[in-house]
């Protein structure tokens, strides 16, 4: 992986998030079956990377609010490549502007995953400010589930982000 950390998803964190998704998924276009436990274990991982404890998350109290302090999470779970792209809504980046996306990939075996293993990795690969996602370009990148998606992406290339390590520095963490 080189410049990307992984976060091991336990199969402690994987109960959690299935127990909690029941209870904060929200009303949206849903792109796969596993989307709302895949974004729960995208704040877990980053919760494990920025205090040491994915127990440390904000979920299910932060409903209709950032996930983290000035951040969001952006989670998707497929099989990791750089290849991939940070993607925000065009409709979510106009309605909230948080100072920082972090994407992080949930690394599975297939596009069309169902389920989540313990030991799955969660790739934290970057950040990118709200103003370099207003200004990225926008696309229908469709669904797991279907062709279309719907909706337009703002979307930048993983490779092209700013390394996680300088976002904790930004945070005044380090």
């Amino acid at each position: 992986m080189g410049k990307y950390l992984e976060i091991v998803l336990t199969a402690e964190m994987i109960s959690e998030a299935k127990r909690l998704a029941r209870t904060v998924s929200v009303n949206r276009t849903v792109a796969s079956k596993i989307d709302t436990i895949t974004g729960i274990l995208g704040e877990f991982a980053f919760a494990q990377y920025l205090y040491g404890d994915w127990r440390k998350n904000n979920v299910g109290n932060n409903k209709g609010n950032l996930d983290f302090k000035n951040i969001e999470i952006k989670t998707s779970a497929y099989p990791f490549t750089e290849s991939l792209h940070l993607l925000v809504r065009e409709d979510y980046a106009k309605k909230r502007k948080p100072p920082y996306y972090v994407q992080i990939i949930i690394d599975v075996a297939s596009r069309r995953a169902e389920d989540i293993q313990p030991n799955s990795r969660a790739v934290l690969c970057g950040f990118a400010t709200a103003r370099e996602i207003a200004e990225a370009p926008l696309r229908d990148f469709g669904s797991k589930i279907g062709e279309r998606g719907g909706y337009q992406c703002h979307y930048l290339p993983i490779k092209d982000l700013h390394p996680i390590e300088e976002l904790y520095r930004k945070l005044n963490l380090s």
